[in-house]
């Protein structure tokens, strides 16, 4: 049987606008919302699906965590599917009466055209900080990929775009884009169009915030600790509204939303403050010791801060030293560990982390320990922690597998940090 066949130097190029034409151009008549950045994507696609879910729209979710479409996950293996993927998923949720979709849009997606063929009604700017070096030659050329998502010369540039502006490069790609498409800027620090005022923390890791815009003021409860989900739970607000919805319909919502992984508590009982968190890159593992040592402050009983924390193989080897200075620089107790080793030697990459805090003066770093098998590092910081204290493991969040010489084996932060837990209050009960 004969058939066409097309020929092209870089079929990427074209694979999405197929893809798309193929379905019958599906994102079109969906409201997609394209949310990037270093961190902060996932809990504010969270965020910003709870409030859309609240004023009424039929959603769907697609992210790092899980492909969620009118409540019901299927599966995906990527942040960001492939092109045939994307569009068929699209097609799906057009027959399946979706209204909105929201949906986390990696720097290797935007770089790869995954998401060419995808009109984008709202596109969403976090942050940027370092990752995924060792996919894009420099910071220049991962800033340049998120930006496409937001540059009106781009093929995929959105419609609307919504941009916290508290780092940086924020305020570079607002100040790039300033007089060339629709822009709404968010800070929790500086004056912008949306801004978070009286900020306030509440029992067991709440807080609560004002969302302002002019003489809008729109009350936000959140269930997430942390200075950096006030500017996520910021952005889901303004990106709510930019989707045509009623912020305080949506902002209602938020007070409910759990993400899973980030800065998950984990609780047997033991006394002391135990979560997990995705932190992988060293600015959110910063950010995240910076809030477990505000909440330790807060208790006002000296409660030292125990982290556990690795770096992925065939991944970024730049930020390997960086992760254990953070580490170290904010814990007491820092445990090295293996997190996706991958096809790498898990000690040469413990090395280079340990290079990192190691390098830090004497009296500016807590106590550094090294230990290889992950279970075996939690435990030894469930081990140390007493009550008033804090651990924090690092790094896999919600994932459930840990990958070894091209294995994936069951692991799961949670589950392990769990038994550890149960191990030691069990073993307070019978002493």
């Amino acid at each position: 049987i004969e058939v066409p066949v097309l020929v092209r130097d870089d079929p990427r190029a074209v694979l999405g606008v197929l893809s798309s034409a193929l379905y019958g151009d599906p994102s079109r008549r969906l409201r997609i919302i394209g949310i990037t950045g270093t961190s902060g994507k996932t809990t504010t696609s969270y965020l910003v699906e709870a409030g859309l879910t609240a004023a009424g729209l039929r959603t769907a979710l697609i992210g790092t965590i899980e492909t969620r479409i009118g409540g019901v996950r299927v599966p995906s293996a990527l942040t960001t599917p492939e092109a045939p993927q994307l569009h068929a998923m699209f097609a799906v949720m057009v027959e399946r009466g979706v209204q909105a979709v929201v949906m986390e849009v990696s720097s290797h997606a935007l770089a790869l055209g995954r998401v060419d063929g995808v009109e984008f009604a709202v596109g969403a700017f976090t942050n940027l900080s370092q990752d995924h070096l060792d996919f894009h030659a420099d910071f220049e050329d991962y800033y340049a990929a998120k930006r496409r998502l937001f540059d009106p010369a781009s093929s995929v540039g959105a419609a609307t775009s919504v941009i916290c502006v508290d780092d940086a490069w924020g305020r570079r790609l607002a100040g790039e884009l300033e007089q060339r498409t629709h822009i709404v800027t968010v800070s929790t620090t500086q004056p912008t169009h949306w801004t978070a005022a009286d900020v306030t923390a509440g029992p067991g890791g709440t807080q609560s915030f004002t969302a302002a815009r002019g003489a809008l003021n729109v009350p936000v409860r959140l269930r997430l600790p942390g200075d950096y989900n006030i500017a996520n739970g910021l952005l889901a607000v303004a990106v709510c509204e930019a989707a045509g919805v009623d912020p305080a319909a949506a902002a209602a919502a938020l007070g409910e939303v759990d993400v899973p992984g980030r800065m998950q508590r984990v609780d047997r009982g033991q006394g002391f403050l135990a979560v997990v968190d995705y932190a992988h890159k060293p600015a959110a593992v910063e950010s995240v010791i910076a809030t477990l040592r505000t909440y330790l402050a807060e208790q006002g009983a000296g409660g030292r801060l125990a982290v556990v924390v690795g770096a992925g193989g065939d991944r970024d080897a730049g930020k390997r030293p960086l992760m254990g200075a953070a580490g170290a620089r904010g814990a007491d107790l820092l445990i090295i560990t293996d997190d996706n080793p991958r096809g790498e030697d898990p000690a040469a990459i413990r090395a280079a982390v340990r290079a990192g805090a190691d390098a830090l003066p004497e009296g500016q770093r807590g106590e550094v320990r090294e230990v290889g098998d992950r279970a075996a590092a939690i435990a030894a910081a469930v081990d140390w922690a007493r009550p008033g204290d804090a651990v924090l493991v690092a790094g896999k969040g919600h994932e459930t597998g840990q990958e070894i010489s091209g294995v994936k084996y069951p692991f799961d932060d949670r589950e392990v940090l769990a038994a550890a837990l149960s191990e030691k209050t069990k073993d307070l009960t019978v002493s």
